[in-house]
């Protein structure tokens, strides 16, 4: 029975797949209408990976294995800070806009269907979205695909200067104790100086 279950088990997938949308397709030809069916897939690693495809099947389960190719075909890394993103960034696809905010930790994720599927797919935590425009969920994913290809990684903050003007206060200190030391020497050895001359004169 063990190893009946072993050959049943499934390998864990190496990308999360999410399906936002799957529409039905109509062509009208000469002997009548062709039924077709069009899948969006969103895809990604959770580990700042993110891929988005669309594809056609005359089938729901062939569309989707169709999208879910194309989507790893144009997989894009997305530079991350944390659990957010670097800074705010605003992106226009075709008639949609999307509006995309770095979040403090344990904020959550703050999106919509088609916004919320490319963002929790590509590992983010902790973000503030806002679609603007159209509700066409294939022109916002592609508006939040294309926000997250244009993020820069986040320049670095101002507090790692502060060693440097450390070291800077630390330098004038050793100045004056090396003065101190001389000085304690000179007034040492004067008094030195001075037996000579009187060993001298009782000569």
């Amino acid at each position: 029975m063990a190893e009946m279950k072993k050959k049943f088990e499934r390998e864990p997938k190496e990308f999360d797949e999410r399906v936002v949308q799957i529409d039905r397709v109509t062509r009208v030809v000469k002997g009548g209408r062709r039924l077709r069916f069009r899948a969006t897939v969103v895809i990604g690693d959770k580990k700042g990976r993110v891929g988005v495809g669309v594809a056609k099947g005359s089938a729901v389960v062939l569309a989707i294995t169709k999208a879910v190719a194309k989507a790893k075909k144009n997989m894009i890394e997305v530079n991350l800070h944390e659990t957010t993103i670097p800074h705010e960034v605003e992106n226009v696809y075709c008639g949609a806009r999307v509006f995309l905010k770095p979040a403090s930790a344990g904020t959550g994720v703050i999106a919509g269907g088609a916004v919320r599927a490319v963002v929790e797919v590509a590992g983010i935590k902790d973000i503030l979205t806002k679609m603007i425009g159209s509700s066409n969920k294939i022109n916002n994913v592609y508006a939040t695909f294309e926000a997250l290809k244009s993020l820069s990684k986040r320049p670095e903050s101002k507090t790692a200067k502060k060693p440097e003007i450390k070291t800077k206060a630390e330098k004038p200190v050793e100045k004056k104790e090396a003065k101190k030391t001389e000085a304690t020497k000179n007034k040492v050895e004067k008094p030195k100086a001075k037996k000579k001359v009187e060993k001298d004169e009782s000569k």
